[in-house]
């Protein structure tokens, strides 16, 4: 979340009451910046027409049919026992075609295997972080910055562990080393890291031997690694047809590794408003955070989780993944010529997800600073994320400080080309003046 707030009208210190006992709770950078489109008069993220507005900064893939891609789904039979409460771990057969497709893509020829036991589902991915946060015990949890805005709160609601922050750098391309990993574990005591991966929003990829060694010092240092990888099929330069990474392919044990993976429809799918998603963990870890949900949300929706079954066979997530590889890959290279083209700096080209993480410093006077860019476009009916929301920071303990991504700006490329082509257009107008 953002370390200067806009307004007081916005944004209210953690202590400031909505009402009577109620505090009021920062909203995430996302609600914040389509909030304030809405005032402007955006009504939705699917508008179209050339006066229509360009959400280049929700976190949502296009959702419509792709060359290549398996037919959309466009209706659900809800059974009679659909009616009844879905169990709060998930349905059964779910699970199991879940551990199936993670067995198949990333464990073939392995001895240990995930079976159902080793997958929850939950409605939502905030849900499943939600649920794995309030497992956790009095453990030092490091995560990094910048990262994903919704773990701000989520790492500060809990009180039990204490956030640690680690610091990535542009300079730097924003890498991490194996080094730098047992660095921080070892010096900091840390007893878990949250981490999405590919990283929200630089893009920043740790795959392959990098990513077998991230799990192998984690195994070694009993420290458990939380790999939100809800981006996982959105990765470039991987090769192949339809290319996907998971921390699970480099798991040894998946009842003793300290490894658990978030991930569901919503982006590689492509079916955010389903709200399926599943905790992938040791059985120990699913009892867990299975308990959690008992008194957190009680489980996610029955026909829906019935309906997500047939989607996750190996075959289909594949054609899907090579549409998704086809198109995005495409779009990738036209929001960054375009941003190229006025001026943005790309600290690092994105290695997967549909974002471009930029910064806007040298851009023109009023336009040099993420929010004023942000204001700016939503005059051209443009949404784009200031990158100071990123700056995560549970507690608010770096409230007097200037946040290092205040010239930062994620622009999302989830959205149509069309609607990229659009968004760039009037970006550059903006700046040309």
């Amino acid at each position: 979340m953002t370390t200067n707030p806009p307004s007081g009208r916005d944004r209210a210190p953690n202590e400031e009451r909505a009402s009577g006992a109620f505090r009021k709770v920062p909203r995430t950078g996302v609600i914040y910046v389509t909030g304030e489109a809405a005032r402007r008069g955006f009504t939705g993220s699917t508008e179209q027409g050339e006066d229509g507005w360009c959400n280049l900064g929700q976190g949502q893939p296009e959702i419509g049919a792709l060359p290549g891609a398996p037919p959309r789904c466009e209706a659900v039979t809800i059974a009679g026992d659909d009616q009844e409460y879905a169990p709060v771990a998930g349905l059964w057969e779910l699970r199991e075609a879940v551990a199936d497709l993670y067995n198949r893509a990333y464990r073939r020829g392995m001895p240990s295997r995930y079976s159902a036991e080793n997958v929850a589902i939950s409605g939502g991915g905030r849900t499943a972080l939600t649920r794995a946060a309030a497992a956790l015990g009095r453990i030092n949890l490091g995560h990094f910055l910048p990262d994903y805005t919704a773990y701000e709160e989520l790492l500060d609601v809990f009180r039990l562990f204490s956030p640690i922050p680690i610091l990535l750098e542009g300079e730097r391309g924003y890498a991490f080393s194996v080094g730098d990993l047992r660095r921080e574990i070892q010096g900091r005591g840390l007893g878990a890291i949250l981490a999405s991966n590919p990283c929200n929003p630089t893009g920043k990829h740790v795959r392959g031997e990098e990513l077998a060694a991230w799990v192998g010092t984690a195994r070694e240092l009993d420290c458990t690694m939380l790999f939100d990888e809800f981006y996982s099929h959105y990765v470039y330069g991987l090769g192949g047809p339809a290319p996907m990474e998971s921390a699970a392919r480099y798991v040894e044990d998946v009842d003793e590794d300290p490894i658990v993976i978030f991930d569901g429809l919503t982006k590689n799918w492509r079916y955010p408003g389903w709200r399926v998603t599943w905790t992938v963990g040791p059985r120990d870890v699913i009892d867990a955070v299975a308990s959690a949900g008992s008194f957190l949300d009680g489980g996610g929706s029955k026909p829906m989780q019935r309906a997500a079954v047939p989607l996750l066979g190996l075959e289909h997530t594949r054609a899907e993944t090579g549409a998704i590889q086809r198109v995005f890959s495409h779009k990738r290279q036209v929001m960054l010529a375009g941003l190229e083209k006025i001026g943005v700096q790309i600290d690092v080209p994105p290695e997967g997800t549909f974002y471009a993480w930029g910064s806007v410093a040298e851009l023109p006077s009023g336009l040099s600073d993420g929010m004023s860019f942000f204001r700016a476009a939503l005059e051209q009916k443009v949404i784009v994320v200031p990158g100071e929301f990123f700056d995560v920071n549970p507690g608010k303990r770096r409230a007097h400080r200037a946040s290092r991504f205040k010239s930062h700006v994620r622009f999302s490329f989830g959205p149509s080309e069309e609607v990229l082509v659009r968004a760039l257009g009037r970006l550059e107008k903006l700046v040309r003046g």
